[in-house]
């Protein structure tokens, strides 16, 4: 499942525009089922000021432990504490309710340089 209307990182990060000047964030589908249970996420602080690319959190699962990183630069305006007590929610609602921040972006013209959906695809089924 590779919704058309985000944009794709090839660290297996999507971003959901919420507002103009603001992303969502979190990892794909293909990222939580390569990873598998996830038992613990460790979420960035509100008003952290990032660079794309920077690391800004970790999701602790039953096989590894993997780094998010921030897919562009920007100020982490919200995370989200569900997961704090339900890290599951990566696994079973990627792209709704297993979200994890949200960021104030920097550069808005960063966004254009990310995956559409069948480039996402594309890189995906090479693995």
């Amino acid at each position: 499942m590779t919704p058309e209307e985000l944009k794709y990182t090839e660290e297996h990060e999507w971003l959901a525009t919420k507002a103009p000047g603001t992303v969502r964030v979190g990892v794909t589908d293909y990222a939580q089922q390569q990873l598998g249970d996830v038992v613990f996420v460790e979420l960035p602080e509100v008003g952290k000021t990032v660079g794309a690319g920077d690391p800004v959190g970790e999701v602790e699962s039953t096989k590894s432990v993997s780094e998010i990183f921030a897919p562009v630069a920007g100020a982490v305006t919200a995370v989200n504490s569900d997961l704090d007590g339900r890290p599951e929610l990566i696994n079973s609602d990627p792209y709704g309710e297993g979200w994890i921040l949200e960021l104030s972006v920097a550069d808005a013209d960063a966004l254009g340089a990310l995956l559409n959906a069948a480039a996402y695809r594309e890189l995906t089924e090479k693995d």
